[in-house]
């Protein structure tokens, strides 16, 4: 998406523009007295880390977790405490 508003448009519609972003994303150009004067560009989508690895655990073999512990216990700081073994998260 690509458009061009007047500042004027901006100021009466500015929840809704930004909403028009959010959704569509691309940019909006904004004008004053006919000249470019600004650029509204929509944010890259952002993840939680939850929500970047959830499928995470279907690409890796079992014994994964194995590696992981062993490199949590060894790098994590001295004052961090870990549970003894692995504990599957999508357990419930």
């Amino acid at each position: 998406m690509k458009n061009i508003i007047t500042t004027t448009e901006l100021a009466r519609n500015l929840s809704r523009i930004l909403d028009q972003l959010v959704n569509e994303g691309g940019e909006i150009v904004i004008e004053r007295n006919s000249r470019r004067v600004a650029r509204l560009i929509a944010a890259p989508a952002q993840q939680s880390a939850l929500e970047a690895m959830a499928d995470l655990y279907r690409t890796l073999p079992e014994d994964a977790a194995v590696g992981w512990e062993g490199d949590s216990r060894r790098y994590s700081p001295k004052n961090a405490s870990l549970d003894k073994g692995v504990r599957n998260p999508w357990d419930s």
